[in-house]
């Protein structure tokens, strides 16, 4: 997004760091998804896989908000750059041709896939098609799982790159009138404050004032109630840039940081019940713990052994295919379970994630070297002004 390379991206530890989390998220969001497939309700009540409350908070732990978090803090973090230290930023095209190479070729290509593998005659659900094609399906309470079930929240993340190239921009020419670096960081945080509670404000008068039940998808799915989780990737961004290389932590800080935050995430998902303030806050809540956790492991002054782990090479092989995990796992563990091929009752559970990630993960490695890779090459037909690269300059007349 930057017009400077180096300063604009993450170290290249930083970056091994965040490509463990994306692997760790990757793989929790399998374990979550087989949680749901085998979570039971009848006439006696709901009946989870595990009946240890505190192992099953393991398995039902829900980590969407830290994809949101990821992406809002890595997008941002030139803008905030320019609005505070008056760096450059690339043009909103050539940010949004990154974006699209990035998510559109693998995201249209399973779409077209799997929704017509599940309407063999036409013209089938074309209502559905459309919706997802063009990213509103998150507005339809109906069919806003159908297809590809996790990719409400890539509608979501569309929307904030428009959001981004939007606001961003803005922000940047609001802050050049005043002198202070302190009075610049002030305002853009005070943006992702205001873009934190917006969303926080909707939920609670949507359930505690107006009754909306949880059923209501379109409600507490669509960015009006889940744009939290940018939020706080945005206000990330901006402190990381505030503070520049100010009060990095030292490992007999950072550590405790982190557990803290993981124990915080950890009871969230351990408290979170129907009806109750956990739940009905869980992602505005969790967005706050993920930045904690963030901060806590990438604004150090040496890594520690929590680094170690995460950029260990089975997370860091994770995080290389971890969107194509995203997209392809619930296609897959449906067939598996349509086929036979799962076991039944809620003793199958363990098994079944062994067999779904035994059949995703090489699907989703392929995946990323047939289509992703190749489609990220695409970006180098442009240069960073946004013009067509010239693979083949003419000589310079003598």
């Amino acid at each position: 997004m930057s017009s400077s390379a180096a300063p604009d991206a993450p170290a290249r530890s930083r970056a091994r760091d965040i490509d463990g989390f994306r692997g760790f998220a990757a793989l929790s969001t399998v374990i979550f998804h087989v949680w749901q497939q085998y979570f039971r309700y009848d006439a006696h009540g709901s009946h989870p896989p595990v009946d240890n409350p505190y192992i099953g908070a393991a398995f039902s732990f829900e980590v969407i908000d830290l994809f949101f978090v990821l992406s809002a803090y890595l997008l941002t973090l030139s803008y905030a750059r320019a609005a505070i230290d008056g760096r450059s930023t690339r043009p909103a095209k050539v940010f949004l041709f990154r974006r699209a190479i990035r998510i559109l070729p693998l995201y249209l290509l399973a779409v077209l896939v799997v929704w017509a593998t599940r309407n063999p005659t036409l013209p089938g659900n074309w209502r559905d098609l459309v919706e997802h094609l063009t990213f509103t399906h998150v507005f339809d309470n109906r069919r806003i799982f159908y297809t590809l079930g996790p990719t409400w929240s890539l509608s979501l993340e569309v929307m904030f790159y428009a959001v981004l190239v939007a606001l961003g921009p803005l922000a940047v020419r609001a802050c050049r009138p005043l002198r202070r670096r302190g009075s610049r960081v002030a305002l853009c945080a005070s943006g992702c404050v205001l873009l934190y509670a917006a969303p926080l404000a909707w939920i609670a008068v949507a359930h505690y004032a107006v009754g909306v039940p949880y059923t209501d998808w379109a409600v507490y799915f669509g960015p009006q109630a889940r744009f939290g989780g940018f939020a706080a990737g945005m206000g990330l961004a901006v402190l990381t840039v505030a503070l520049g290389r100010r009060g990095r932590l030292a490992p007999r800080a950072s550590l405790p940081l982190c557990a803290l935050a993981l124990a915080g995430l950890y009871g969230l998902s351990l408290f979170s019940a129907p009806e109750n303030a956990a739940f009905t806050f869980y992602h505005p809540l969790a967005s706050v713990l993920w930045i904690v956790l963030l901060f806590g492991t990438l604004h150090l002054r040496r890594p520690t052994f929590w680094n170690r782990l995460l950029t260990a090479r089975w997370p860091a092989a994770a995080g290389l295919i971890s969107y194509s995990l995203f997209i392809w796992h619930e296609p897959v563990m449906l067939l598996l379970h349509n086929a036979g091929l799962l076991p039944t009752g809620r003793s199958g559970f363990l098994p079944a994630i062994v067999i779904v990630l035994l059949a995703a993960v090489p699907l989703a490695a392929a995946s990323y070297w047939l289509i992703e890779y190749p489609a990220g090459l695409l970006g180098r037909l442009k240069d960073r002004s946004g013009r067509p690269r010239e693979f083949y300059p003419q000589p310079a007349a003598r």
